[in-house]
């Protein structure tokens, strides 16, 4: 079980705020580093995103916290992406995405799954699953089809 998880963004502010619209729930300041913003899903999880501003690194060293430090130089992308289970329907994600101006697609993931792909901010990846595709998603996702595919899988 995945808890929480951290992004960079532009505005992290307004991105927070339209995480916890997605998931209906709530976006609040995150007060261990400045500038930041949390996303709460408000499920029995405690499910939450947290968003650093552009540029920030997470550096070890602290007992209590690692560091953030910003990084001016840092890339715009990131291979780092997560799927979320929201409780919208395709088209209520669509209509977010549209209204902040960010790229959604609906990605198949072989025979498997779908997701509906939404880049925040145009650069980070969230694979949003709908009622249904998390429903394909828990049903596909378990070690044994995992094995059942790597062994069935050519190699690249």
């Amino acid at each position: 079980m995945i808890h929480h998880i951290s992004i960079a963004a532009e505005h992290p502010q307004h991105v927070a705020e339209v995480l916890a619209e997605l998931w209906q729930g709530r976006a609040y300041p995150f007060p261990m580093y400045p500038d930041s913003y949390i996303a709460f899903a408000g499920d029995d999880y405690g499910t939450a995103i947290e968003v650093y501003p552009l540029g920030s690194e997470l550096i070890p060293g602290r007992t209590d916290l690692p560091d953030l430090q910003a990084d001016q130089t840092s890339a715009r992308f990131s291979a780092t992406h997560a799927a979320v289970s929201v409780p919208l329907n395709q088209q209520q994600i669509e209509q977010i995405a549209a209204r902040e101006g960010w790229q959604t697609l609906l990605g198949n993931r072989g025979p498997f799954f779908q997701v509906v792909e939404l880049w925040v901010e145009n650069r980070v990846l969230l694979e949003l699953l709908t009622p249904e595709m998390a429903e394909q998603y828990k049903a596909f996702s378990t070690p044994a089809n995992w094995e059942q595919l790597v062994l069935t899988a050519p190699l690249s």
